[in-house]
């Protein structure tokens, strides 16, 4: 354990990781595993067969009562009262300006149920917004994070580790839903969600006490499969190579939904008002002012977080990521670009430590699995 880790809180998986002999570290004020043995090993397991995280630093909030629609049709920028029971939205939340706040999944549990997951980091963040935002409105907003586990499973070989050890008929869940099932003999929301760019479960557990156990069953039930549990390291290179944005990089109140990319879950033609529907209407009609791009490094050096984009010698972004790719054999980057800038010509470098470094701008994503 590093010494990071000895004053953050424990998950309800701690025993676990100690036993694996994890290293652990201080993540959003939570002991974590950063990895377990090889990161690049941990992140293969993903790509190719199965991997296990334990996420139960997340945020889970439940919005209950008749207007629980209404409401966060009106706190979040996405049309959440259209989503159908069973199914899940991914949505953010923003300040008036359309900064974003955190990006967050939400599942609807019923029809006047939801469950509101945030970024471990923001979880008060989002709770206080929501109990703010909730005034006027006929529904309860209840912080019940400290009683939830959260494991995901995840890779092409997800579903066949975990049919065994459920009722529910896996090929009836779709991706981006979740229903109330049981997985080793404990009741668990269900959900075909994730952060790596595979197929794959997360898997909900409340009370928390119950998650070694089902930890315990997937390991078992997944050493035919090849599966292997998987630290923070993994998931950050899985969901980078995927191109999945996160919270702090790609993501804060300096940028909206459209600079990232990410304007579609923003949705202007809902009815009623909210919160940033204006600023955002307007970021909408003017454009964003920056771009995020992938970058591709022709050498070995990696372009790391803050690192300048340069064209021709000229600075024109900065980069929010950066690691090798075990997928690809590559260093990769996600950038901020200066939305006026011809991505289609010119030289452009990374600025490592003062020496530039050659990439390629790409589209987003690096890697897509195939369906």
């Amino acid at each position: 354990m590093t010494e990071s880790a000895t004053s953050a809180r424990p998950t309800p998986l701690h025993g676990v990781h100690e036993r694996l002999g994890a290293t652990l570290v201080d993540f959003a004020g939570w002991s974590m595993p950063l990895r377990y043995s090889s990161e690049t090993a941990e992140h293969r397991a993903v790509r190719e067969k199965a991997g296990l995280f334990d996420l139960s630093h997340m945020g889970e909030i439940h919005v209950t009562g008749p207007q629980a629609a209404q409401f966060l049709d009106y706190a979040l920028v996405g049309h959440l009262s259209a989503v159908t029971v069973g199914r899940a939205r991914y949505t953010m939340l923003t300040n008036s300006e359309g900064g974003v706040l955190d990006d967050i999944i939400v599942y609807r549990l019923a029809d006047d149920e939801y469950l509101v997951v945030a970024n471990a980091a923001n979880r008060e963040t989002v709770a206080a917004a929501l109990t703010e935002r909730a005034a006027g409105f006929d529904t309860k907003v209840n912080d019940l994070s400290d009683e939830y586990a959260l494991i995901a499973l995840q890779g092409p070989e997800a579903a066949q580790l975990l049919a065994p050890l459920t009722d529910a008929d896996l090929t009836t869940i779709k991706y981006y839903a979740g229903y109330r099932q049981t997985v080793a003999g404990y009741p668990v929301l269900l959900a075909r969600t994730g952060y790596t760019g595979e197929d794959g479960f997360e898997i909900f557990i409340r009370p928390g006490e119950n998650a070694p156990a089902v930890w315990d069953a997937l390991v078992e039930a997944g050493q035919s499969h090849g599966v292997l549990p998987a630290g923070l390291s993994a998931r950050d290179t899985l969901r980078l190579e995927a191109g999945m944005p996160l919270y702090g990089n790609e993501l804060s109140t300096e940028v909206t939904p459209f600079e990232a990319g990410l304007g579609r879950v923003v949705k202007l033609g809902k009815p009623g008002d909210f919160v940033g529907r204006s600023a955002l209407a307007k970021r909408a009609e003017q454009g964003p002012r920056q771009t995020l791009v992938g970058l591709v490094g022709h050498g070995r050096r990696v372009p790391r977080q803050g690192y300048a984009v340069m064209r021709d010698d000229q600075r024109v972004g900065v980069v929010t990521s950066g690691a090798p790719s075990p997928t690809l054999s590559r260093p990769i980057a996600v950038a901020y670009i200066d939305s006026d800038v011809d991505t289609s010509t010119g030289a452009f470098a990374v600025d490592v430590r003062g020496r530039p470094e050659a990439v390629d701008v790409v589209s987003l994503p690096f890697y897509k699995r195939e369906r």
